[in-house]
Order: structure tokens, then C-alpha cells, then sequence
């Protein structure tokens, strides 16, 4: 299993020196520092902002951080923020924008099963953004150390696809099913997982943390249904995007696209 975790580590190491490149453009950035709330769903930021009405000098804790957006916003927001990532070359490419904004947030290379670069009881709240859990073999080690980092009544919150999505393919014209939903993975060369709403639902509560609240949202524009290796985002009409987003045109518009799980400790 610790090879597979050096697998996904160099992988995520490549792919930020080449196609994850979009997300640092200037104008990527440009839309976070001008709209900061704009990183999150609306769904999942009203549920941050009912768990921390207040942003400013809260100690919050982003593992995973990926493109690092979310870290960003927080930042923007007044937080102090810890963005951890299991690649070294995310964490540089998100530093030097930081630098280059006179932001400080602190960069940890870490694994989010472990965190063991961070303390115990240290934040205010954690929060883990799309694309998290499908990287992640053992839910239970993730969850059992997002709790041991909160502080007590520390607040948790995570969006991630949801997972009803997992079995089908991205046919937008029919349902497609591709896998049982009950085959978790590992998939591939490069291993991911599919994880149910069980499976994350009870890692979160055998953690410790206290569920309070979940959101199943829809995808907020016809954006979603696009590949983002083609060109076809750039292509396509607003009206067309539209359509994606009927269910009567796309049945997969039909089911949720998003979830969101709010856990306090």
C-alpha cells in the first residue's frame, strides 16, 4: 500500500507541471482574490458560513489542498490556514503564489491518512474540496486524524462528488452503467477508489466526529458534464452547456452531483 501511495504522490507531481496549470492561471486567481466565496458551491459555503460565521483568525486546516483554491479563499476570508498535500509539487507551484501575493499560509507535505506533520487539537475546522476521497484506501485513518487535529467543538466539512455518480459513465444522452455500486476499487495502474455514502458516512462517525447536517446539490451550470482534457469547454454555447443540465435532455442530470457532509467534534 506504501507503494501505491508513492505512485499517486509522482503522478499528482506531473500532472501539476502540466494540465493543472489552468488553475493558476492569472485570471484563476484574479476570480478568487475579486470573489473569494466564488471556490465553493453555494450549497457548501452556506453550510461553512453556518459553521463558522466568522472566518477572521480562525485556525483552519485544508488537507489535500490540491489546486489549492479553497486555501486561497479561506486566506482571503481572514483565516489562518494550513494547506497540506501529499504532492511536493502542488505545494510549491500554490507557495509561490502566495509569496507572489504576499499571502501567509503554511505549506505541509503530508498524507492525509496520517497528517503527522500536524498537531493534535490544533484547529478551528477542516476542510476537504472535491477529488479527496477518491485517492484516499483507508476512510477510517483519514477521518481519525481530521479529528484529532480540531480543537474541541472544532468544525468539519467536506464536498466531494457524490458518490451515486461513481457506477455510471459520463454518457450525457443515456444512463450508462459501468461498475456495480458496491465495487470500491482499487482501479487502475494509478489506483483510485469509489467509496459509497456508507463508507464515508461511517468513517466520519467512527471517528468521533457528530454529523449535523448533509447536502446531496446539483451541478451549478452545464459545465460539469465536460471533459476537462478536451476542448470542448471552450466550444460549446451557453446554450448548450444549459441543456446539460435537464434532466429530460441528460438523465444523468437526474441524481445529485455533490455532496456535502458538515461534522463537528
Amino acid at each position: 500500500m506504501e507503494n501505491h501511495i508513492h505512485v499517486i504522490r509522482d503522478s499528482w507531481n506531473q500532472w501539476s507541471g502540466n494540465w493543472y496549470k489552468r488553475y493558476r492561471t492569472d485570471e484563476a486567481i484574479s476570480k478568487i482574490i475579486k470573489h473569494p466565496e466564488s471556490v465553493f458551491h453555494p450549497t457548501t459555503y452556506s453550510m461553512i458560513k453556518e459553521a463558522c460565521p466568522n472566518l477572521e483568525g480562525k485556525r483552519i486546516c485544508v488537507p489535500s489542498s490540491g489546486d489549492n483554491h479553497a486555501v486561497f479563499a479561506f486566506h482571503l476570508m481572514g483565516a489562518k490556514v494550513t494547506s497540506s498535500d501529499i504532492s511536493e509539487e502542488q505545494l510549491e507551484n500554490s507557495a509561490n503564489i502566495a509569496h507572489k501575493h504576499g499571502w501567509d499560509i503554511e505549506f505541509v507535505c503530508d498524507d492525509t491518512m496520517k497528517l503527522s506533520k500536524i498537531k493534535s487539537g490544533e484547529y478551528d475546522f477542516v476542510f476537504t474540496s472535491n477529488g479527496v476521497h477518491v485517492w484516499i484506501n483507508d476512510l477510517n485513518s483519514m477521518y481519525s486524524n481530521i479529528h484529532r487535529i480540531l480543537n474541541n467543538k472544532g468544525r468539519y466539512i467536506m464536498f466531494d462528488i457524490h458518490p451515486f455518480m461513481r457506477p455510471l459513465g459520463r454518457d450525457t444522452e443515456k444512463i450508462t452503467v459501468v461498475k456495480p455500486y458496491d465495487s470500491t476499487g482499487p482501479f487502475g495502474e494509478i489506483p483510485t477508489y469509489k467509496w459509497r455514502i456508507q463508507d464515508i458516512m461511517n468513517a466520519v462517525i467512527s471517528s468521533g466526529l457528530n454529523i449535523k447536517h448533509l447536502e446531496e446539490m446539483y451541478a451549478e451550470d452545464g459545465t460539469f458534464w465536460i471533459d476537462e482534457s478536451s476542448d470542448q469547454r471552450d466550444t460549446r454555447s451557453r446554450e448548450e452547456l444549459d441543456k446539460l443540465c435537464d434532466w429530460k435532455l441528460n438523465p444523468m442530470a437526474a441524481i445529485p452531483q455533490w455532496l456535502s457532509i458538515y461534522a463537528i467534534k
